[in-house]
């Protein structure tokens, strides 16, 4: 029966898992030494109380000494900050009518801050019913209000339009 074929590590080769006869040697403190042969380089790593970590391959791998699991440590790091820092935009939806009153505006153009605040783009829609399709332009002068209260922190990324019975804009935060 064959044997399996060994399974590559994940992350870079330590120690006696590097395989070439010789090495580009880079000592903890920065220091190149040069090419050498990997038992000299595993040498001065076992000298220093550290791991001989493959930094770079190629034709003549580049290694460096240092603590390993310090190395993984950082990374785990790094990588849980990248993710903490990801955000994507999301995009929010306001729906009013054409005749909102001046307190449900300041209620609605509060969450519309909010949503600004945190990144996200706002989804303005403006709903028709009845006899109020026969006052479109009241829905257009909500949207063009709408537009000037934020066009400090915000601006129009798709235009006011009609689609059947309701009109709609959207705004992204600058």
């Amino acid at each position: 029966m064959a044997a399996a074929p060994a399974q590559k590590a994940k992350g870079p080769r330590i120690n006696r898992d590097i395989t070439d006869p010789k090495v580009l040697l880079i000592l903890e403190d920065g220091e190149k030494k040069g090419v050498v042969d990997l038992d000299v380089a595993l040498a001065a790593a076992r000298a220093a109380g550290l791991d001989l970590v493959e930094v770079g391959p190629g034709k003549t791998p580049v290694c460096k000494v240092l603590d390993y699991g310090k190395l993984r440590f950082e990374n785990q790091k790094k990588k849980a900050a990248n993710r903490k820092n990801q955000r994507t935009q999301a995009l929010k939806e306001i729906k009013m009518r054409p005749n909102i009153d001046t307190h449900d505006y300041g209620v609605k153009a509060k969450a519309m801050q909010k949503f600004f605040d945190r990144g996200d783009k706002v989804k303005v829609t403006i709903r028709f019913r009845g006899r109020e399709m026969a006052h479109m332009d009241r829905g257009t002068d909500l949207l063009e209000r709408v537009r000037e209260d934020f066009e400090d922190i915000a601006k129009v990324e798709f235009a006011p339009k009609t689609e059947g019975r309701m009109m709609v804009m959207v705004l992204a935060p600058k």
